[in-house]
């Protein structure tokens, strides 16, 4: 740990959260925003279902940790939707466990601190073409549909309402593009820009004391000084600590 210390935001899912670090990603853009009002910590795994997020879960987080997070984004369900396999291999988890998993999960994280908030992100939609045509040599034929992606997603949004959990409706929101994947099934840049918003809109609006958005948190060290950049007058220093022009979209 490196001081002082910061709110910690940690991002816990499967691929659309391993990948979110790079091309545009919602991940990235997170950092970006909060680089220096909290700390982002990535913990996405390529594949998983949520079956195996349970298996680590105290691992991630342990409820005796020092510091626990300020905010957990997860998401799981574009795996575990995924077509059972013949063998009884695979990512493919029934939608009744898949609740149960994802309600295990929620419990575990609201036990961790009294403000310790949650956002669950549900099941995205796919493209069914995209995926048709990207068959791979080393994979068994891989079924993802848009009905079972919804059937997913739904669940989630119900039991986030349940428990009371702040959500994003993906499956929903995918809807305002058709440029929202690479191939089919991961983000690109444009659908990482979704996600964006949706959570912002989430951070925004939520009741949360404090509040977890970007522009309502505290900028470390921003306090005026004689070191900062020299102004135009010659006279007064100007602190950059806020400035967001370099950035290629403004965010709200």
């Amino acid at each position: 740990m490196v001081g002082p210390a910061r709110p910690l935001f940690v991002l816990f899912g499967s691929s659309i959260v391993q990948l979110s670090n790079g091309h545009g990603g919602w991940g990235a853009i997170l950092s970006d925003l909060y680089a220096r009002k909290a700390d982002i910590l990535l913990r996405g795994y390529f594949g998983w279902n949520s079956r195996r997020a349970l298996q680590v879960l105290d691992q991630v987080f342990p409820k005796d940790a020092a510091v626990q997070p300020s905010l957990v984004i997860v998401y799981f369900g574009g795996n575990d939707s995924m077509g059972p396999h013949p063998s009884g291999l695979g990512p493919h988890v029934p939608l009744p466990e898949y609740v149960d998993n994802m309600r295990k999960i929620a419990s575990h994280l609201q036990s961790l601190s009294d403000s310790t908030r949650i956002i669950f992100l549900s099941c995205p939609p796919v493209n069914e073409t995209t995926i048709r045509a990207n068959k791979s040599p080393y994979l068994s034929e891989i079924v993802r549909t848009n009905e079972l992606c919804q059937q997913y997603s739904d669940a989630c949004i119900k039991l986030c309402q349940e428990m009371d959990i702040k959500f994003v409706d993906l499956f929903t929101a995918m809807q305002k593009s058709d440029n929202c994947f690479t191939d089919g099934i991961h983000l690109s840049a444009e659908g990482s820009k979704i996600v964006m918003e949706e959570i912002l809109k989430v951070l925004r609006e939520a009741d949360w004391k404090p509040s977890l958005h970007w522009k309502s948190m505290p900028t470390e060290f921003s306090e005026d000084s004689p070191y900062d950049l020299v102004a135009a007058d010659g006279k007064t220093t100007l602190n950059p600590s806020e400035w967001t022009f370099y950035r290629e979209f403004q965010w709200n």
